[in-house]
């Protein structure tokens, strides 16, 4: 009996401690969080890291590969499209870093491990992966042909997946490397007329969200994980896409440069999520916080119900003119 009783107390005693460790940790980490926001953060040295790029060719990814090079890393671009991707390549040649193009089609998981082992045995091991390349149907859900829905998932959810399960085992070989997902403001929240992309970025943030946990769970305090929530980027992709008019002035679309140099200074900060801008923070916590019709309020009141109606008209006339061209 007694022998229970000083087990028990034993276990009250470590739990205690525990409790008042966690406590210390936590506020500790928003001190921190806190000092960051107001003081420049100490940047990592990147030079000489080999860093990967999905969706190299597209606005984002383009700009993402000049960074990264201006900070020294060399570079192994990804992209469907060869000619934007070789393009891509050129411009970061300019700033003396060595460049390696793969056509690589993220849909395909296949063509992902095919790619990534030819990376791994002519150029060597990726430190640094940044999944960045992202699609989106356009179409309203009921109109949608499945192999679209299909792909904007393969892409922007399934990719990450078999991404990393290409290029973790070499980071954890060594306890080094850092895992970038760019994902978007709709992985936090949604809107109306666009399911298959809200649910790939809500997909994608639980994805990295967990490996985060993952390798904190291994102490592999070495490997990094950086999730990026950007508001819709002027890149042409949400092309229409507009709030109410009062409102556009506050919350305008972001510029694809500011928002890549963002980014960068999360990344070399080791920074684990940034929502651009800051005020993305808010609808995130409403959306916890409040009642589901009083978001529902918020949105109607913002245009947010309704913000991609007038980029699925766009993309339906496009569709219409592609069809008239191919027949």
């Amino acid at each position: 009996m007694l022998l229970c009783c000083t087990r028990a107390c034993t276990r009250m005693m470590f739990f205690l401690l525990d409790l008042l460790w966690m406590l210390i940790e936590l506020s500790y980490s928003i001190l921190s969080a806190v000092l960051q926001t107001f003081l420049r953060p100490r940047l990592k040295c990147i030079d000489g890291e080999l860093c990967l790029i999905t969706g190299a060719g597209g606005a984002l990814g383009r700009l993402f590969a000049l960074e990264f090079a201006k900070e020294g890393a060399n570079l192994v671009l990804w992209d469907c499209n060869q000619a934007a991707n070789e393009q891509t390549a050129e411009l970061a040649r300019e700033k003396g870093v060595k460049v390696y193009t793969h056509t690589v089609d993220l849909s395909r998981r296949q063509d992902i491990y095919e790619a990534a082992e030819k990376v791994r045995l002519d150029v060597g091991d990726v430190t640094i992966l940044v999944n960045n390349a992202g699609v989106v149907a356009g179409r309203r859900l009921l109109e949608c042909p499945d192999e679209l829905l299909e792909r904007t998932l393969l892409v922007n959810c399934h990719a990450l997946f078999w991404m990393t399960k290409a290029f973790l085992p070499q980071m954890k070989a060594q306890n080094h490397g850092h895992i970038v997902t760019i994902a978007s403001a709709l992985g936090l929240f949604s809107t109306a007329c666009v399911e298959d992309y809200c649910a790939s970025k809500f997909g994608a943030v639980g994805f990295t969200e967990s490996l985060a946990h993952d390798l904190h769970a291994e102490n592999l305090n070495g490997i990094k994980t950086t999730l990026v929530c950007p508001y819709i980027v002027d890149t042409g992709m949400f092309e229409g896409c507009e709030i109410r008019k009062e409102l556009r002035g506050l919350i305008p679309p972001l510029d694809p440069l500011y928002t890549v140099k963002q980014s960068m200074n999360a990344i070399l900060a080791e920074q684990q999520m940034i929502c651009i801008p800051r005020l993305m923070y808010i609808p995130l916590l409403t959306r916890a916080l409040l009642p589901w019709e009083a978001n529902v309020a918020t949105y109607r009141f913002m245009g947010g119900d309704r913000c991609m109606m007038p980029f699925i008209k766009n993309m339906e006339i496009k569709a219409a003119k592609d069809q008239v061209k191919t027949s």
